[in-house]
């Protein structure tokens, strides 16, 4: 860990709640997850994600594989818990999955367990004394409440702005009233559109993530049958995105050093 991210974590202190949720446009149909975590010192950061078709239960299991991930290498809280409104999540996490890996994973009745890849990464994911806690979907619970949120966007592709480990409190000091005006008011809908899909660029790269062409298209707002005709890397705005196979792509973060890419290069 570097030394400015080792600051940052020192500042916000222990993660002490976590919470997961997804959601799916049609059962199957495009799908979408949303996870939050909450830190000491009040910040809240939020991620989420999305597939083009896929299931509801997938998108409760992605959710909470991909928020186990995140908390492996961030300081927990011993009695830290996990908050979803999923009880097929639940049993199958703390009690089913004990059977189905005796069985070779296969149910009581024989047949092959669903979501199986995504069970035996849970499975590996698991980080000790943290656990599942279930809420209500829907009941007023503010965090479950703010993931379903996430994890619906996603699915619609209407994407919103996600907290970034932010205090919950006003990052901005201002001054007088005028300032507090001009900054509450809201921009051009265009313009709030394309801040979002870059804060989406900048968190995927951030994290790694890997994109299928759709995903991709999505992101970028153009056709995946032209993303389909690249073989190399090139350069979309900040970032530079590369094939890495199996019809896959990743955006790699923008480099400090003045880009050397040919103007032609660049779209969006």
């Amino acid at each position: 860990m570097s030394d400015k991210n080792a600051e940052t974590t020192y500042k916000r202190g222990r993660v002490i709640t976590a919470a997961s949720d997804g959601a799916c446009s049609g059962n199957p149909g495009p799908g979408g997850w949303g996870a939050l975590i909450r830190f000491e010192n009040g910040a809240v950061e939020e991620f989420g994600g999305a597939e083009p078709e896929t299931t509801n239960n997938r998108m409760e299991l992605k959710a909470v594989l991909e928020t186990l991930i995140y908390l492996k290498n961030l300081p927990l809280h011993p009695n830290l818990t996990i908050k979803t409104d999923s009880k097929y999540l639940i049993n199958g996490f703390c009690h089913w999955i004990i059977g189905w890996k005796q069985n070779g994973w296969r149910t009581a009745s024989g047949k092959s367990v669903l979501n199986q890849d995504l069970w035996q990464s849970l499975d590996h994911a698991r980080l000790k004394n943290v656990s599942l806690e279930f809420v209500k979907g829907h009941s007023g619970d503010k965090d479950n409440e703010r993931v379903d949120q996430i994890a619906v966007s996603y699915s619609k592709g209407t994407y919103i702005k996600l907290n970034s480990a932010q205090k919950e409190s006003s990052i901005y000091k201002i001054k007088n009233p005028t300032e507090a005006n001009t900054l509450n008011q809201p921009g051009p809908r265009s313009l709030q559109q394309l801040i979002t899909r870059l804060d989406m660029a900048n968190h995927i790269a951030t994290h790694g993530y890997s994109l299928s062409i759709n995903e991709l298209a999505e992101l970028l707002e153009i056709p995946a049958t032209e993303l389909a005709k690249r073989q190399h890397s090139w350069q979309w705005r900040d970032w530079r995105l590369e094939p890495i196979g199996d019809c896959k792509w990743r955006i790699k973060l923008p480099q400090q050093k003045k880009s050397t890419s040919r103007e032609e290069d660049k779209d969006g």
